[in-house]
């Protein structure tokens, strides 16, 4: 009894014309990715060899991680890149990396303006690798400073330290910090707190 007053509750409710309104809102919000609905990438969104290197490149050396999902009208990293190793076919479309052309320069770090691209350095030491990102917020941190490694939803996941500071007129008014951390981290790291007292 109880199910068959349900289904009339639900057909009265669907025949009001609201309840479609409401059923065809929540359907294309379930469509959205989870990026989408939280702002925040999930590693399961970044296939290797489009967004990430091949596990062979990432041993090769420095290299670039661009994080940029959504075909919106934005270009300057592929202006940026003196070796022509990021590529955006048109004005909406996603950047795609040549990772064979990359030799992890990072003058394309400070130039996206969605702060989506990092350099990653797996050679950098046995135990460390290096993450370079932009950091646009002040005080900038200092070569040597003890940093907190943040994550995609920026929390706290491991210690690093900063390893170097570019913030000069080629970065546009961002700074390109590059953090040594853990080794098992280098896909998890993307942003750093400091890890200042209160002075």
């Amino acid at each position: 009894m109880m199910g068959l007053n349900a289904t009339r509750n639900l057909n009265r409710f669907l025949d009001s014309g609201f309840g479609f309104f409401i059923i065809e809102k929540l359907l294309k919000v379930m469509a959205l990715k989870r990026y989408q609905r939280t702002g925040v990438l999930q590693k399961a969104d970044l296939r290797p060899g489009c967004f990430l290197p091949s596990s062979e490149r990432l041993k090769a050396g420095p290299v670039v991680v661009v994080e940029c999902v959504e075909n919106i009208p934005c270009n300057p990293c592929a202006y940026a890149c003196p070796r022509k190793a990021i590529t955006v076919a048109n004005l909406t479309a996603t950047p795609q990396v040549d990772f064979s052309r990359c030799n992890g320069c990072g003058l394309c770090v400070a130039r996206c303006p969605g702060l989506a691209i990092f350099v990653i350095n797996l050679t950098y030491s046995p135990k460390e690798a290096t993450v370079t990102m932009p950091y646009e917020l002040l005080p900038v941190p200092e070569p040597g400073e003890s940093v907190i490694g943040l994550n995609r939803e920026g929390k706290r996941i491991c210690s690093a330290r900063v390893v170097k500071v570019l913030n000069t007129r080629v970065q546009n008014h961002c700074a390109v910090v590059t953090v040594a951390v853990p080794r098992r981290f280098w896909n998890d790291v993307r942003a750093i707190k400091l890890n200042r007292g209160k002075r």
